[in-house]
C-alpha cells in the first residue's frame, strides 16, 4: 500500500473526515504533519501544494488534495488503486 501523508490541525473537520475515508479504504498508517504545531511546515506545506488549506493529502508521490477532491477521487472509483500502487 502507497504511504499516505497528510498537513492537518487539531480541530480541523475536514482533516477528521478524510482520515475517516482513507481509514475505511484500508489506510493503516497515516503520516501526520500538525501545521498547528509546527508552524513551519506550513511554507513547506504551500510550497508543496499551492494551497493554505488544511488538509493536503499525499498518497506516495501524487499530490490528491483536500478533502473534497479524496471525496471526488473515492467517487470516481481511482481512491483504491491509488492506494494499492506500490
Amino acid at each position: 500500500m502507497s504511504p499516505v501523508k497528510m498537513y492537518t490541525t487539531a480541530i480541523c473537520p475536514y482533516c477528521i473526515r478524510a482520515k475517516q475515508l482513507l481509514k475505511a479504504r484500508g489506510v493503516e498508517q497515516i503520516e501526520e504533519i500538525r501545521i498547528d504545531l509546527q508552524p513551519d511546515q506550513l511554507s513547506t506545506m504551500m510550497s508543496l501544494t499551492g494551497r493554505r488549506t488544511v488538509p493536503q493529502i499525499f498518497i506516495g508521490d501524487t499530490h490528491v488534495g483536500g478533502c473534497d477532491d479524496l471525496i471526488a477521487l473515492d467517487g470516481r472509483g481511482g481512491l483504491v488503486p491509488l492506494l494499492s500502487a506500490a
